[in-house]
């Protein structure tokens, strides 16, 4: 035996449990009442307090004359609250506020009782979520019966424990309704030695739910209430008992896709029909743009000069965001068209506005493909830039007929510290190196960087138009849900991402992108990643942390240069979309609405 001391033990609350009955106490003073004020006898006439309704409160006569006592006080508050509702209601709300005390009139639980006896249906359209469950505490006090008083507890504690774990994960970032990732599991043992809730086949949530709806049936003045809060819980999408649900499916999906590739291999990608194909003699394939955005002015205006020097014959510009400067800079050119997503637009569309910017963009960008009279369409960010080293029209013509979507591989931008971009890095694998290479680039943090990018490795694609059926993603073509795989490289074509341009821009966007963007886990990749690095360095070294990253993998420094040539993995190639500004649009943009 260890004749180590017993670490003292430390109470959550100051003086223990003694400490927490002296807080409780505390609060349960009774209510009192000066001359002249009682609450309504037990035998009162439901029917006017029903069909009278709480005036707002400065037309409330019962505000008249000064207020002497903690029971006028009360009710005040409560009318306050309830205007346009009930004077039951109002009644009903005061009894609650009395029974919380210590002590309070005779007769006021039998008063409870008779409403919830007579009306429990008015009660019920009357009231929100938030008193329904005071009233089922009340029950939990002060109920009639075993069965009132066994039920009301239980579920007070049920509500009571929501209201503390949700009112923690606030903290966590996460809204209501977003179930946590499978991903990153804290393994360590749960207080009081309790075995964790069992994802896939754990019965304590319908347990729980269930014991207390057949209790409940057993007492007819309390069934209604307990009930209808029941079923507003099981019915909520915010609720810990709906993200367990979903997490539940989400992990029977990913084991059973494990083991259908464990057993057969991963799904193999779709061959899609090629119906139109320009004639390789002719006139060159035309092709053009799409993209949906919420950029400032000045940067739409960069990448769209940018795409018409290289010589689109057409652009689609979506905007996100209501930007009517937008519209009026580019409303005289006629190869540029801008469509506003504003409310009018989902509403036309026949559906709600996605919540997520990916759905919104390949929406976006399948309506423009189904639209387009062009021979290729490319989908494409307001930060993506091409760098040919011949027309793209004519290296277009040469995708191999049977092919339906070329692909063109990415370089990520070194962020210039004067703002102009000249030097790219390209992944090991485009360069032919083994990932090794990565940890001797960037000795931090190679190790958790796909291809040594922080941004997307898959690249974009040029997609033939005039397919049927298929949808036009963000990083490829998707015929019945399944990416489209009979593709072409297209190796004399770059695409040039400006994902952190500066350090500024980074910082500011590397929650969103954490949580919903491009850093974002997949939710079965257990994996230390980048957003779990990232994660990390804000949480512990805060921007300083942030700095220090984007500086070993981003910055456009001598030493990151040399080190990506010895690997050939630096590309130069200097960009002057200011000077295409001039050339598309005209020397001075600004008068016409440029930021």
């Amino acid at each position: 035996m260890s004749d180590a001391p017993t670490p003292a033990r430390k109470p959550t609350y100051e003086g223990g449990i003694a400490g927490v009955l002296e807080q409780m106490e505390a609060r349960r003073a009774p209510l009192t009442f000066s001359k002249g004020e009682a609450l309504p006898p037990p035998d009162v006439d439901l029917a006017p307090l029903k069909a009278a309704l709480i005036p707002a409160p400065g037309d409330d006569p019962l505000r008249a004359g000064p207020v002497k006592s903690s029971n006028r006080r009360k009710m005040l508050e409560i009318r306050e609250e309830l205007a346009g509702k009930s004077d039951l209601a109002g009644l009903h709300g005061l009894l609650i506020a009395h029974l919380r005390k210590r002590e309070q009139p005779a007769h006021t639980a039998a008063l409870f009782h008779r409403i919830w006896a007579e009306e429990a249906d008015h009660l019920l359209d009357q009231l929100d979520q938030r008193w329904l469950v005071s009233a089922l505490t009340t029950f939990g006090d002060h109920g009639a019966t075993e069965v009132q008083r066994r039920v009301g507890q239980a579920m007070t504690v049920l509500f009571g424990t929501m209201k503390l774990y949700e009112s923690e994960r606030r903290y966590s970032g996460f809204a209501a309704d977003r179930p946590f990732a499978l991903k990153g599991k804290d393994r360590g043992p749960l207080p009081m030695e309790m075995d964790a809730f069992h994802l896939p086949a754990g019965g304590l949530d319908v347990n729980m739910l269930g014991r207390l709806w057949l209790d409940a049936g057993e007492d007819t003045v309390l069934k209604p209430l307990a009930r209808h809060l029941l079923d507003l819980l099981i019915h909520d999408p915010r609720t810990v008992f709906r993200r367990l649900r979903i997490m539940r499916r989400r992990k029977e999906r990913r084991d059973t896709a494990r083991a259908g590739e464990t057993d057969a291999g991963p799904a193999p990608k779709v061959t899609a029909p090629v119906p139109h194909v320009p004639p390789r003699r002719g006139p060159l394939p035309t092709w053009g743009v799409v993209t949906t955005t919420n950029a400032p002015l000045d940067q739409i205006a960069r990448f769209a000069a940018h795409c018409l020097h290289l010589g689109a014959a057409g652009l689609d510009l979506f905007l996100d965001d209501d930007a009517p400067e937008v519209a009026d800079f580019f409303a005289d050119h006629p190869q540029v068209r801008v469509t506003p997503c504003d409310s009018a637009f989902w509403q036309a569309c026949g559906k709600n506005r996605p919540e997520a910017h990916q759905l919104r963009q390949a929406h976006n960008a399948t309506r423009a493909y189904r639209a387009s009279d062009l021979d290729f369409l490319a989908h494409l960010d307001v930060d993506e830039f091409l760098l040919p080293e011949t027309g793209i029209a004519r290296a277009l013509r040469f995708v191999p007929e049977d092919c339906a979507q070329a692909r063109v591989r990415p370089v990520e931008l070194l962020a210039p510290p004067d703002g102009v971009p000249r030097h790219y890095k390209i992944t090991h694998r485009q360069a032919g190196q083994k990932r090794a290479v990565l940890d001797r680039i960037y000795p931090a943090y190679g190790a958790y960087l796909t291809g040594g990018f922080i941004s997307h490795t898959s690249g974009k694609v040029f997609a033939r138009t005039r397919i049927p059926d298929v949808r036009l993603g963000i990083h490829g073509l998707r015929l019945e849900g399944q990416s489209v795989g009979n593709e072409a490289e297209m190796p004399r074509l770059r695409l040039a991402h400006h994902h952190a341009a500066s350090f500024d821009h980074f910082r500011d966007r590397v929650m969103f992108r954490m949580t919903r963007g491009s850093y974002r886990k997949p939710e079965d990749d257990e994996a230390m990643r980048l957003a779990d690095v990232l994660g990390f360095v804000r949480e512990t070294e805060g921007e300083a942390g942030l700095r220090h990253f984007f500086d070993e993998v981003c910055t456009d420094s001598p030493e990151l240069r040399a080190r990506l040539a010895a690997h050939d993995m630096l590309v130069t190639h200097p960009l002057d979309l200011d000077a295409q500004v001039a050339e598309v649009f005209g020397p001075r943009p600004a008068k016409r609405g440029a930021a």
